[in-house]
């Protein structure tokens, strides 16, 4: 069981689900009664927020290495060209997306991104969907800069030419603020 552990090293940038890019700053140990721990502490790049995660913890809550470049493109196709389709009731959608946000793939969060703005298409989103879709836009837009090694202006037009293609627009940052 322990082989199939992904191991990181101080500097790797990582994602913490739902919360983003992170860095490991530091791989310590305690000892918790008899036992001896080991730790990895991030430092999750928006928000400077630290987070220390137990070695045992890593697979359970989904922490990851950032995409690969060429993983990319598999979510820009979908972005382009692939099938959506999201629950028509509310309570039910905002409980498959919130669940799709966990996992913290992000595939999962540009199915939620193209979900909910095929939906705002067609209706005003509520205030936690509008949430929703401006920090799936976040998570997409700094782990694609990151993996691409560009900037996030340069993301940003990559994911709207995609989306422009299933007649959809990616909303500005601003846009989204409540």
């Amino acid at each position: 069981m322990i082989s199939n552990r992904m191991s990181f090293h101080i500097g790797d940038k990582v994602v913490y689900p739902n919360h983003g890019v992170a860095v490991i700053e530091q791989i310590s140990s305690r000892t918790v009664g008899q036992t001896v721990e080991q730790f990895y502490l991030l430092n999750i790049k928006t928000s400077n927020l630290k987070v220390m995660v137990p070695f045992q913890n890593v697979s359970n809550i989904g922490l990851r290495r950032v995409i690969k470049n060429g993983d990319v493109q598999k979510i820009v196709d979908f972005l382009g060209g692939g099938e959506c389709e999201s629950n028509v009731d509310w309570k039910d959608r905002f409980k498959e997306n919130s669940d799709k946000m966990r996992t913290g793939a992000l595939m999962d969060v540009a199915v939620v991104l193209k979900g909910l703005l095929l939906l705002h298409q067609n209706k005003p989103l509520s205030f936690r969907e509008k949430k929703m879709l401006e920090r799936a836009r976040y998570l997409l837009v700094s782990e694609v800069a990151i993996a691409k090694d560009c900037n996030e202006v340069q993301v940003e037009e990559l994911l709207g030419e995609a989306l422009a293609k299933s007649q959809l627009r990616l909303p500005e940052a601003e846009e989204l603020k409540a």
